[in-house]
């Protein structure tokens, strides 16, 4: 059957270390002899080949044929046909969870928190994350019927990647020049909402007028008697404006940062000297908004903080779960979203170098390339860099330069700057690492934003429609000619991590999903606190934009 055939094919050359072309797999799988095609286009691969290509195996049909089976190399030939027919150990209901839809999903009834997540049944192994899990009896998965070789994915387009794009210097101009870009559109998106009157023009309005303006917020503080005072800044100047303690609007200054921008309608004092705000506006997401999905039934896993390199990696789960992706089961899942922090990294925080299994930051990717060849060579791979990876950590971050892309060509991913936007299959997916959520949570009231909730924190980065919207904090801020952490065009789904911790809900429509880690907890996480959500895979359907979550530990 050529399908089976074709996931053969696939194993075996995982088992030899190969990944190959869509193509060329089809080819081995319709020829008359497929065991011994594979071979020949093993040997005539280059010996740092990594990928079978179509090239390859053309090369090999154009050779003498072998006349007996009998002939073939007995590691090619035990790999090529006993794939499909060896069971392997993937958890069973104790380790592989039951669906968890978030179709229905608000603000208000969201899957909130991981610890929610790990005390719902239809999700929770019994284990904890990093903890080995009960002994099942290995009950054996049967791959043979896989239709792994069928799978025909899409590749995604990405918009917004800056990677070879960088000009800036880090001079005072250039950061003028970035955050002039941001008010322009993100003002451009409020100018709908209010009839905006800059700051020097408001100053020759009489007293009592009522004002509409818009700006970045430059400065927050309370008054004497509990009042608060915003002053914000357009290209033209400031103006303060005064929330009373007393208006319902007082609770949505708790949620303003630094830098972002809003709009206020309210009305100018008698001296015409401060605004009284009446109301704030958000760029937000409209209400309105509706996702699109995609034309068929095909899905994406979405992961994120892989961190290969510490002595935590949670290697084991990570076989689970790319063994998991060789079966039938797992046949519609042709996408795999990475979202930053492949390795560990080196020097990221303090003493690391003692929690460390591969002290070389390449030696790190060449262990992660070969823990990404587990995973089915037919699937579409996009990544985006973290704050451990070996990129600069000013946002926007560039792709990994030529040198680190050599080394996990394996699937030929798309490894694009972080954030990205990246369309799969007509869904729209906002992939960003998630340095700022660390600012989000430190700033805002824990019923906003906290690490137990990370989407809530998400939400917050949607209402502002910027992914870092607070300069000169935790998060660093490279100048650009454009502001490319602008969320310009409302997502279908905003995939992060970092923050290692699970969570996900729905906010004016679109999927927030923060996707916890692979790594166990390290004994720096214990000194601040954090205890990871690890070997969790969220599942998602992009007909549907539901989700399953599903946990290998």
């Amino acid at each position: 059957m050529p399908l089976e055939t074709s996931s053969r094919v696939v194993q075996a050359l995982t088992r030899l270390g190969y990944n190959a072309q869509r193509e060329a797999v089809t080819l081995i799988a319709e020829s008359d002899a497929p065991e011994l095609l594979l071979q020949e286009a093993v040997e005539v691969a280059p010996d740092d080949a990594l990928v079978i290509t179509v090239d390859h195996v053309r090369t090999a049909q154009d050779r003498d044929p072998v006349p007996d089976p009998a002939g073939v190399d007995d590691a090619t030939s035990s790999a090529a046909s006993d794939v499909g027919t060896t069971p392997t150990n993937t958890p069973d209901s104790a380790g592989a969870t039951d669906p968890v839809d978030t179709a229905d999903a608000s603000e208000s009834t969201a899957h909130d928190s991981a610890a929610s997540t790990a005390a719902d049944p239809s999700i929770s192994t019994g284990t904890e994350p990093g903890k080995s899990p009960p002994d099942t009896g290995g009950v054996p998965v049967e791959t043979g019927g896989s239709t792994i070789g069928s799978r025909s994915p899409t590749p995604p387009a990405v918009a917004n990647d800056m990677t070879g794009q960088s000009t800036g210097t880090g001079a005072y101009d250039e950061f003028v020049g970035v955050f002039r870009d941001r008010y322009e559109r993100l003002s451009g998106q409020l100018r709908g909402r209010v009839n905006h009157r800059p700051a020097d023009s408001i100053e020759a309005m009489g007293g009592g007028a009522d004002v509409e303006t818009i700006g970045l917020v430059n400065d927050i503080r309370s008054t004497a008697s509990g009042h608060w005072l915003i002053e914000l800044e357009d290209t033209t100047g400031t103006f303060p404006c005064l929330v009373m303690k007393d208006r319902d609007i007082a609770d949505l200054v708790d949620e303003l940062l630094l830098d972002e921008c809003i709009a206020i309608s309210g009305t100018l004092a008698d001296d015409a000297g401060i605004v009284f705000v009446d109301a704030i506006h958000f760029p937000d997401v409209p209400r309105t908004y509706r996702p699109s999905t995609a034309d068929r039934h095909v899905q994406a896993a979405l992961i994120s903080d892989v961190h290969v390199g510490s002595q935590e990696f949670l290697a084991d789960a990570w076989s689970r779960f790319a063994d998991w992706l060789h079966t039938e089961e797992a046949e519609t899942v042709e996408y795999l979203l990475i979202a930053g922090d492949m390795v560990e990294g080196v020097g990221v925080y303090p003493n690391q170098d003692e929690e460390l299994d591969i002290i070389d930051i390449y030696d790190q990717y060449e262990t992660f390339a070969e823990h990404l060849k587990e995973v089915p060579g037919d699937m579409e791979i996009v990544m985006i860099p973290g704050n451990h990876d070996a990129v600069r950590l000013a946002e926007p971050q560039p792709g990994f330069d030529e040198e680190l892309r050599e080394i996990m060509s394996a699937h030929d991913p798309q490894i694009v700057s972080n954030p990205a936007m990246v369309d799969v299959e007509g869904v729209s997916v906002l992939m960003y690492h998630g340095v700022s959520l660390d600012e989000v949570i430190a700033e805002l009231p824990a019923e906003k934003a906290s690490y137990d909730e990370p989407h809530k924190a998400m939400y917050q980065l949607l209402k502002k429609r910027h992914v870092a919207p607070q300069f000169g904090g935790r998060t660093r801020v490279a100048p650009e000619e454009r502001d490319y952490l602008v969320i310009d065009e409302v997502p279908d789904v905003f995939h992060t991590g970092h923050v290692h911790k699970l969570g996900w809900g729905k906010y004016h429509n679109v999927l927030a999903v923060n996707s916890g880690c692979w790594q166990a907890q390290t004994d720096f996480q214990k000194s601040v606190n954090i205890d990871p959500d690890a070997g969790y895979a969220p599942i998602l359907d992009l007909d549907t934009l539901d989700m399953t979550v599903r946990k290998f530990v």
